[in-house]
C-alpha cells in the first residue's frame, strides 16, 4: 500500500483521503455519519463537527459495544533526565504519539476546505492510555490541541516526562547497563474494548530517539526493543506494548575519580615492601598510606551508588584493598619486631630454620648464605660453663698434671701462668656465649627476612588475582546483558 508522509512527520495510509462517498460506499453506518459542511470555510467545519460529533464525546467512537478499537502507539526518547539507584527510577522525556479512527466519521475536502483540521483535546474521546511503571506526578506539559483528519482518524501527539520504576542492577557499577521498561496499556477498558498496537518498528524507533536525544551526559542510549503482550487478569485480560529501553553509563567519570586514585594507592603499598625495616620506619609509611586512603573513600563515598538490593563491584574492591592495606601493616609491625628483638629471642626451632631457611628461602630467592671453612679447635672443649670466680687451684694442678698431695715449689713465674691460664679461660667462655648469641640473632633475622619477602610476593599474586577476576566479571555482565 502506498503511504504519504504528512508535515507531523507520520505516515497515514492514502485510504484516509479518499472521498466520503467512497468511504460510505465501503462502510457500514458507524459511530458518526460523514459530515456535509454548508462551504469551504472553518466555521462551517466546526459547526458539523459541533453538531455532529462533540456531543458524543463520552463515548467510545464505534459503530458497535463488540467492536474493538485500535489504537496505535509510538514513542521517541528526547531526553534521558537521570537514574536514582537509591529510589530504584528512572526519568526521562519522551514524545508520546496516539493515533486511532472514529468510526463512520468523514467529510470531503473540496465542501469543507481542508483534509485536517486541530480540535481541543477536551472536544473528543481520548484513550485512556496509561504507563504502569509512572511513579510519580504527571509534570507533562499541557497540549490541548489533536489533529482531525477527514477520515476520521485523529492523531494526538504530546510530549511526557516519565519517573518510571525500574530495577536497576548495579553490581557492575560503573561499568553497568540497565534494562528499564515502559508499558503503555488502557487504564480501564479490556482488550475486548481497546487493543494497542505498534506503529513503528523498534529499530525506527531507536533511530529517531539518536536523532532528536538532546542530553549527552552520564547515561547514552544503546537499544530499544518492544513487544506486544497481554495482561491476564481474573475479570479479563488488557493489551499491553512494552518498550524495553536499554541503557549504558559513561564510566570515564569514575575511572578518573575512584578507580585510578585507588590504583595508585595500592601500587604505592605494594612498592613499600621495597623499603629496608631495618633502616626505614616503614609501617609509620603504611599508616600514612591508610589514612590517605580513608580520607579518599569518604571524599569519593558521593559517587557511589546507594543501594540496599545489590552491593557494587566496586566496594567490594575498596573495601578489599583497604583489607590488604591493613594486612600489610600488620606484616610490616611482625617483620619489624623480629628484626629489632631478635636478640631477645631464643635459639631458633630446627624445624623453623629448615622450612624457612632451606625450603622457602629458595623459593623467594633469598639462598642461605655458606658458612666459613674457619674450624676453631679446642684441646680440653668445657663442657660446662665454668665461671673463673669458681676456678680453684687444685684444678689448676689437674690441668698442669700434678697431684693435688704433691705442693709445687713456691715459684712466682708458676702462679702467673695459673692467672693467666684462668683469665684466658674465662674470656674463651665469654667469646662463645657472645657467639652463640649473635649466630642466633643472624638466624631470626635472616627469617624474618625470608617470611618478609614471601608475604610481598603473595601480596602481588593476591591483588592481580583480584584485579582479574573484577575485570573478569566486569566484561561478562556487560556481555551477557548486551
Amino acid at each position: 500500500m502506498q503511504t504519504v508522509r504528512f508535515s507531523d512527520d507520520h505516515i497515514v495510509n492514502n485510504n484516509y483521503l479518499s472521498s466520503p462517498k467512497q468511504q460510505t460506499r465501503r462502510r457500514k453506518p458507524g459511530f458518526v455519519a460523514p459530515l456535509n459542511c454548508t462551504s469551504p470555510t472553518p466555521k462551517a467545519l466546526f459547526d458539523a463537527l459541533e453538531t455532529e460529533l462533540f456531543p458524543r464525546k463520552l463515548f467510545r467512537p464505534v459503530g458497535n459495544f463488540t467492536d474493538v478499537l485500535n489504537v496505535s502507539i509510538e514513542m521517541t526518547i528526547v531526553g534521558i533526565l537521570g537514574v536514582n539507584e537509591k529510589e530504584q527510577t528512572l526519568t526521562v522525556f519522551i514524545w508520546q504519539y496516539l493515533e486511532w479512527d472514529i468510526d463512520g466519521l468523514s467529510w470531503d475536502e473540496k465542501e469543507c476546505g481542508t483534509t485536517r483540521v486541530s480540535v481541543p483535546r477536551e472536544h473528543l474521546w481520548v484513550p485512556d492510555i496509561v504507563i504502569n511503571e509512572f511513579m510519580d506526578e504527571d509534570k507533562s506539559p499541557i497540549t490541548p490541541y489533536v489533529y482531525l483528519y477527514n477520515t476520521g482518524h485523529v492523531y494526538d501527539d504530546r510530549p511526557v516526562r516519565v519517573v518510571a520504576t525500574c530495577k536497576l542492577v548495579i553490581y557492575t557499577f560503573p561499568f553497568d547497563i540497565q534494562n528499564c521498561s515502559l508499558t503503555f496499556e488502557s487504564y480501564l477498558h479490556f482488550a475486548e474494548d481497546i487493543k494497542v498496537n505498534q506503529k513503528h518498528s523498534a529499530a525506527e524507533i531507536l533511530e529517531e530517539s539518536r536523532k532528536v536525544l538532546h542530553t549527552r551526559g552520564e547515561w547514552e542510549l544503546v537499544d530499544i526493543k518492544q513487544a506486544q503482550t497481554t495482561l491476564e487478569i481474573t475479570e479479563g485480560s488488557y493489551s499491553e506494548l512494552k518498550f524495553f529501553i536499554i541503557l549504558r553509563r559513561r564510566p570515564i567519570l569514575y575511572v578518573v575519580n575512584l578507580l585510578i586514585p585507588s590504583c595508585f594507592l595500592i601500587t604505592l603499598d605494594l612498592f613499600s615492601f621495597l623499603l629496608p625495616p631495618q633502616s626505614v620506619d616503614r609501617s609509620a609509611f603504611k599508616m600514612t598510606l591508610i589514612l590517605g586512603y580513608t580520607v579518599f573513600l569518604l571524599i569519593m563515598n558521593d559517587l557511589l551508588p546507594v543501594t540496599g538490593n545489590t552491593t557494587p563491584l566496586i566496594n567490594v574492591l575498596f573495601s578489599v584493598s583497604l583489607a590488604l592495606m591493613v594486612a600489610s601493616l600488620l606484616e610490616t609491625v611482625f617483620i619489624t619486631n623480629i628484626q629489632f628483638s631478635a636478640s631477645k629471642y631464643r635459639k631458633v626451632p630446627h624445624w623453623l630454620s629448615v622450612l624457612v631457611l632451606r625450603y622457602l628461602a629458595v623459593i623467594v630467592f633469598l639462598p642461605p648464605k655458606k658458612k666459613s671453612n674457619r674450624v676453631t679447635v679446642s684441646l680440653h672443649p668445657p663442657a660446662t660453663v665454668i665461671s673463673p670466680s669458681i676456678i680453684s687451684s687444685g684444678d689448676l694442678q689437674s690441668v698442669s698434671g700434678d697431684t693435688p698431695h704433691e705442693k709445687p715449689p713456691p715459684d712466682p713465674a708458676l702462679d702467673e701462668l695459673r692467672k693467666l691460664s684462668r683469665d684466658l679461660m674465662a674470656i674463651r667462655l665469654q667469646i662463645d656465649n657472645q657467639a652463640q648469641g649473635s649466630n642466633t640473632t643472624q638466624e631470626w633475622q635472616m627469617i624474618g627476612l625470608v617470611i618478609d619477602r614471601l608475604l610481598f610476593g603473595l601480596y602481588i599474586v593476591f591483588i592481580a588475582i583480584l584485579f582479574i577476576i573484577i575485570i573478569a566479571i566486569w566484561i561478562r555482565s556487560n556481555i551477557h546483558i548486551g
